[in-house]
């Protein structure tokens, strides 16, 4: 039996198999999403290198956003991988796949060796999928007794991340505009990026 109190379930019953799964997917998520973020920061072209970048991508002030988004990265994917807050790291998750999906990858396709979708189309429903299922009892929200799961947690991860990313785009998002004195230019901002996201693969803003 489970007693459901604002989205929040606290269960008598063992599920080893789901908690094994959610495990699983924290595991594979989390620490991707944290080296992302620790990436912008401290890749190659560093954090300056992730500015140019962004500010290639039109997103308004780049050096703002792209440390808004390595410090998100990192955040969601510390918490994802010790299994704590419940789905607000799966939000945030959603909402940096959304804005990406919709700045980098628009129009690109699907396959992301095309530079396409796939990888934050995956991420994302990898992340709602996870709210969905909870965090399971290897987690912190597990020894704290908080077992958040179901309907609800999916909805909140998706709503919240899509709605976030929404706002976000609809007053940052400057495509075509030229930020400040223009010291980082379009070109400057490919070359930067192609240190921020290695391996051929297009990096999630």
């Amino acid at each position: 039996m489970a007693n459901t109190e604002a989205g929040t379930v606290r269960t008598t019953r063992q599920d080893p198999g789901r908690d094994a799964a959610a495990l699983m997917l924290r595991t594979a998520l989390g620490p991707m999403l944290f080296a992302h973020g620790w990436n912008k920061f401290k890749g190659p072209g560093g954090i300056g290198g992730t500015e140019g970048w962004f500010e290639a991508l039109g997103l308004r002030p780049a050096a703002v956003h792209a440390r808004l988004a390595a410090a998100t990265e990192m955040a969601a994917g510390a918490a994802l991988t010790v299994g704590a807050a419940g789905p607000l790291p799966a939000a945030a998750a959603v909402g940096l796949m959304s804005v990406a999906a919709r700045t980098d990858h628009r129009g690109k396709g699907f396959f992301v060796f095309k530079g396409g979708w796939e990888y934050s189309g995956v991420v994302a429903g990898a992340s709602v999928a996870l709210a969905a299922l909870g965090h399971g009892r290897y987690s912190v929200d597990g020894l704290l007794g908080l077992r958040r799961s179901g309907a609800r947690g999916a909805l909140v991860a998706a709503g919240l991340g899509a709605a976030a990313a929404g706002l976000l785009l609809k007053v940052c998002y400057r495509p075509g505009e030229v930020e400040g004195s223009g010291e980082h230019d379009a070109a400057a901002g490919a070359d930067d990026r192609s240190a921020s996201g290695p391996d051929g693969i297009t990096e999630a803003p």
